[in-house]
């Protein structure tokens, strides 16, 4: 961390969340220098930011992901530290280390944390070794054979999961053992693929759960945390409605919920925003660690709604070497909040991204809706990156008037020229399952099959 207050900060990303974190730069008196690609030359953090540097082509692989580039322009640009955001390489310890080579400070957590969670299968035995619960399978990584012996110990289904990364990839459900050689081999080459390393390990398969996540906040001394998010309304392991508070948890699996994910986030000293994420087993209510982001997500803003704390300002504070400014005591968590992701994809061809230029667009507004968005009317959508376009959020003061309210922005909501979820999140918002509040990760899917 710094020692010294950060003027000018670097974003080495793209989307709605660079121009989230030109917007927290604002409000703190901080300078923004937006890095892009080429392809990103018209966008409207590029417009907004007050300075902004090309750092490549198109390509991720030659400019997002490129840290040599991000840093040399931070360097050249003159500025204190980079904010990373989330995906690319925020996650990346050599990237943090690189940063700290060169005197630009890395917003976000030291190398050494995002070293120990960045395993996922060396954070799982780190969750295990102080005590918060974590599914039957392996003790870490592992061959084909090994798995097959576990997965024989513990009873199919299994998941197979890759070590370094998460977002889905590198993850396969096991059935039966004669599945398991084919699974493990497609399994390794994907998450080699994506992350750069085939490693894996092996879990348990629970066939009906909720995803709960705690959102973090340390400083290396001070660990607090500001309740949790559901994100069990996905597909294909990808999250498309985020809500908080859970709509599954009393107030005694909360506490032990939160107490859990701080007690994770203290013992690798962790400074920074960051997200403990685990599984509720809905047949027993039971919860189970997964994995720690040790980063920004894209659904903080849930968590901003209902707590009042901004979380990228929280972030460049303690990075800047600032303590946290509040104790857990303080945390006030007040109604209910939903955020819906609009995606430029089409849901009636299996999701398939969709490019093109936004010939019309209208946000909504009103009482207790926000929408997080780099759109305007000409916008070419790049097919280079993520797909997503927009997060619209509403808050209540309970549950049914946050539903009421993002089912109102939805409906306000206009997306032209490309095809996008709006009529899928339509249809979710309007779903008696999410409506009772009974929705698990499988809900979707059975959802799409009606």
């Amino acid at each position: 961390m710094s020692a010294k207050p950060i003027r000018r900060v670097l974003i080495g990303n793209r989307g709605e969340i660079a121009l989230r974190i030109i917007r927290a730069c604002r409000e703190l008196g901080i300078e923004s220098v937006q890095a892009y690609s080429q392809a990103d030359r018209d966008s409207l953090p590029v417009r907004m930011a007050d300075r902004a540097a090309c750092i490549g082509p198109a390509s991720a692989a030659q400019s997002y992901l490129d840290a040599d580039a991000l840093v040399s322009a931070a360097v050249v640009q003159d500025a204190d530290a980079i904010h990373p955001g989330y995906g690319f390489l925020s996650e990346n310890a050599a990237f943090a280390q690189l940063c700290e080579r060169h005197g630009v400070v890395f917003i976000g957590p030291g190398a050494r944390a995002i070293e120990q969670m960045g395993d996922k299968a060396a954070a799982r035995k780190l969750a295990a070794g102080i005590g918060v619960p974590v599914t039957p399978g392996s003790a870490g990584a592992l061959d084909s054979r090994e798995a097959a012996r576990i997965a024989g110990e513990i009873g199919y289904p299994v998941l197979l999961k890759a070590s370094a990364g998460g977002g889905g990839r590198g993850m396969r459900v096991v059935h039966s053992p004669g599945e398991l050689a084919d699974a493990f081999q497609q399994a390794s080459a994907e998450a080699l693929a994506a992350f750069g390393d085939g490693a894996l390990y092996l879990e348990k398969f629970l066939t009906r759960i909720r995803h709960v996540e705690v959102q973090v906040l340390g400083d290396g001394k001070a660990v607090l945390h500001l309740g949790e998010r559901d994100c069990s309304s996905q597909r294909r392991n990808q999250k498309l409605v985020e809500e908080s508070p859970s709509p599954a948890l009393d107030a005694g699996r909360r506490a032990e919920l939160c107490s859990a994910a701080v007690a994770i986030a203290r013992h690798v000293g962790y400074a920074s925003a960051g997200t403990v994420e685990f599984i509720l087993d809905d047949a027993t209510g039971k919860f189970y660690f997964i994995e720690m982001n040790t980063r920004i997500q894209v659904e903080h803003p849930v968590t901003e709604m209902v707590s009042g704390i901004d979380l990228v300002k929280a972030q460049i504070r303690i990075a800047s070497g600032a303590p946290l400014a509040f104790a857990q005591d303080d945390v006030r968590l007040s109604g209910h909040a939903i955020e819906c992701r609009i995606n430029a994809e089409d849901a009636e061809r299996d999701f398939a991204p969709c490019p093109g230029t936004i010939t019309r667009f209208h946000a909504p507004g009103g009482p207790g809706v926000r929408i997080d968005s780099h759109l305007y009317c000409g916008y070419a959508v790049p097919p280079y990156y993520d797909s997503l376009l927009a997060k619209l959020i509403a808050w209540g003061a309970t549950r049914a008037e946050a539903i009421a309210r993002m089912q109102r922005a939805l409906a306000e909501t206009v997306i032209e020229g490309v095809a996008t979820t709006l009529p899928l999140q339509r249809r979710l918002l309007a779903d008696p399952v999410f409506l009772d509040g009974r929705v698990d990760t499988r809900y979707v899917g059975e959802l799409l099959t009606k």
